[in-house]
């Protein structure tokens, strides 16, 4: 090959040419995960800041700061599980109807007895069965049955709610186990053991997504199923086993809820999907899958929850605050709808 063969056949140097696109580092720099989570940051220490102004020492004092982290750490925990599901393309509209029926079927009296009898870890067990138990039964009607995850998940939501009256009889079930309390709301170095979890369960979900072939996986679905599973993925058992561990962090936070509330209730859990779902887009995973953050989920989590707090803290009215949530919601979705385009343009002009 000659030495003008050759030439012509390599890369033109950095500077490329006119028709060559240019990045734009800043712009890079903000479409990526970094980028966001940085924003997130600022708006919630914006959040901060207007809860200081607003409420003074009552927003800024510790007692407080432990609330805002104490509502955050229970939905946060279905929130991790729920951007497993998200990032593969899914939905689970039934976590909060799960999470209720985890703490109904753990509350029964024969369940306490015989937790009295043996060990509070017996409670434990049950609502974490409850939870796995449901998120199978969705994982495999949605990957076996072929039907659309927001149906199955929808008609969960919907039984396991039922299921939970009927059982309950649409009463409070009281804990009356001791040791369950004493240990659920117990404290480690001054920090309530309900934020611990909700520490380790984020610590163990940025590490599965992040460092681990299933996180990989789930990703490599969210972006293309077909081409997952033309890589060789078996793409319906990662779905079932999704949707599994979904069931599973549903399950985790009836725990917590029984901890904090001392009871079960087949309204725990109410409309705990919508502000769930919320958090993990406002964290920066896409609905359409393909992208999923657990830092972005744990910020998503706290601006929801540090916003809630700043509203109560000035009696403003829940309506308010729900239009507040929703408009945050809307333009968290236009942001991603502008870097995803962004990011489809890099990619063309790469190839």
């Amino acid at each position: 090959m000659s030495e003008s063969t050759t030439a012509a056949l390599q890369p033109p140097p950095s500077g490329g040419t006119a028709a060559e696109p240019r990045s734009n580092p800043l712009g890079k720099f903000l479409g990526g995960s970094a980028g966001r989570n940085i924003g997130l940051v600022i708006a919630l220490a914006l959040l901060f800041i207007v809860g200081a102004v607003t409420s003074g020492e009552r927003f800024l004092n510790l007692d407080n700061m432990l609330t805002i982290l104490r509502y955050a750490s229970i939905f946060g925990v279905i929130a991790i599980g729920a951007t497993f599901v998200i990032t593969a393309g899914g939905i689970d509209l039934s976590v909060g109807s799960v999470m209720g029926l985890t703490t109904v079927l753990a509350t029964l009296t024969s369940v306490q007895l015989a937790a009295t009898n043996s060990s509070w870890l017996l409670m434990v067990a049950m609502a974490l069965a409850v939870g796995v138990g449901t998120g199978l039964i969705n994982g495999v009607i949605i990957a076996y049955g072929n039907v659309v995850a927001f149906i199955a998940t929808l008609a969960m939501l919907v039984a396991a709610r039922g299921v939970a009256e009927l059982i309950s009889g649409r009463s409070t079930q009281i804990v009356t186990n001791r040791d369950f309390l004493s240990v659920m709301r117990s404290n480690f170095l001054g920090v309530p053991l309900l934020i611990w979890i909700f520490l380790l369960v984020a610590v163990a979900g940025w590490f599965l997504l992040n460092r681990t072939t299933f996180g990989r996986r789930t990703v490599a679905i969210g972006g293309n199923l077909e081409a997952a599973r033309l890589a060789g993925i078996k793409v319906k058992r990662h779905i079932v086993l999704l949707y599994v561990l979904s069931g599973l962090t549903a399950g985790i936070a009836g725990i917590m809820m029984m901890g904090r509330t001392t009871a079960g209730t087949s309204t725990h859990g109410l409309l705990y999907e919508l502000e769930v779902i919320a958090a993990v887009v406002v964290g920066g995973t896409l609905l359409i899958g393909g992208r999923g953050t657990i830092v972005g989920t744990v910020l998503g989590v706290l601006l929801f929850s540090t916003l809630i707090n700043v509203f109560t803290q000035n009696n403003l009215d829940t309506s308010v605050q729900a239009v507040a949530r929703g408009a945050i919601i809307v333009v968290a979705v236009l942001l991603q709808q502008r870097f995803a385009v962004r990011g489809t343009g890099r990619r063309k002009g790469a190839l």
